[in-house]
């Protein structure tokens, strides 16, 4: 096994490995679930914001979501395939939203890795947000939802209130917003950045509650929540598609096996990433 010190142009003081026995890579990676839906309006209630999907980074000198410290890098195994699975962010939805599908690494002796769908927003109904990644904003006189605890992976969503308004989604750096009242917006949770690409670009967003009367869903490959909608009769709208990203030293040697993911080389790295499910693998 060798080792060296790497810059990795944002940070130049980790120690990064470079091969494991027989040149074969020891993996970085960005795992991020789907993002909760948020919440419908109704005449006089409004839609709390989606939370964002479960944000795991184990990308050296960066954090993972919801403050933790970034996670062990994966060992890759001769001769396995590993599964990539990304997860779909949540429908839309008249009442409580829906929530963020998981996004996974998964493979034969490895612990599978999952990041969990960001939970809905409450709706129309008037409820608690519902729990996931982060956590869903919640509506009229009840708490958001809270973030999975075990690992962390973002932050709760923001409380509605007693006139009826929905709270913001939780990110993957901040709690969602607490509404204030009736149709006045509830930020949503910040996301949190990453340079895993070469480019510092912040996903896992928690989304807007009461984003008046046309919200916006949460961004494709993002993770982001969908925004909870103001007091207008109709549906919130749909959480954000995850996203999952692999880096490895371009000293390393190179999968044999990529299905779906697309392959880019940037300042010292192969960057590998999939914007739908796929594998990768290495003989």
């Amino acid at each position: 096994m060798t080792s060296s010190r790497r810059s990795l142009g944002y940070v130049s003081a980790y120690p990064v490995i470079v091969a494991t026995a027989g040149g074969l890579p020891a993996v970085e990676y960005l795992v991020i679930a789907g993002g909760g839906s948020g919440g419908g309006g109704g005449a006089t209630s409004n839609g709390a914001g989606g939370g964002a999907g479960g944000y795991r980074n184990a990308v050296v000198g960066e954090t993972t979501g919801g403050g933790g410290s970034n996670e062990n890098l994966i060992a890759i195994t001769s001769g396995v395939t590993y599964t990539i699975t990304v997860g779909a962010g949540g429908a839309a939805a008249a009442g409580t939203g829906t929530d963020g599908s998981n996004s996974l690494i998964s493979g034969t002796g490895l612990t599978t890795i999952t990041a969990t769908g960001g939970g809905a927003g409450a709706g129309n109904v008037l409820a608690v947000g519902n729990a996931g990644g982060s956590g869903g904003g919640g509506a009229g006189n009840f708490a958001g939802g809270t973030r999975t605890a075990s690992p962390v992976q973002g932050f709760n969503g923001g409380a509605g209130s007693a006139g009826l308004g929905g709270g913001g989604g939780g990110g993957a750096s901040a709690v969602g917003t607490n509404s204030a009242g009736v149709n006045i917006l509830a930020a949503g949770g910040a996301g949190l950045a990453s340079s895993i690409t070469g480019s510092s670009v912040t996903r896992g967003a928690g989304a807007d509650g009461a984003q008046g009367t046309s919200p916006s869903a949460g961004t494709a490959n993002t993770g982001n929540g969908g925004q909870g909608r103001a007091s207008s009769t109709g549906n919130g709208t749909a959480g954000g598609k995850g996203v999952v990203i692999l880096r490895i030293p371009d000293t390393a040697s190179y999968p044999t096996t990529l299905t779906v993911g697309t392959a880019t080389s940037v300042s010292g790295y192969f960057v590998f990433t999939f914007n739908d499910s796929g594998t990768i693998g290495w003989a």
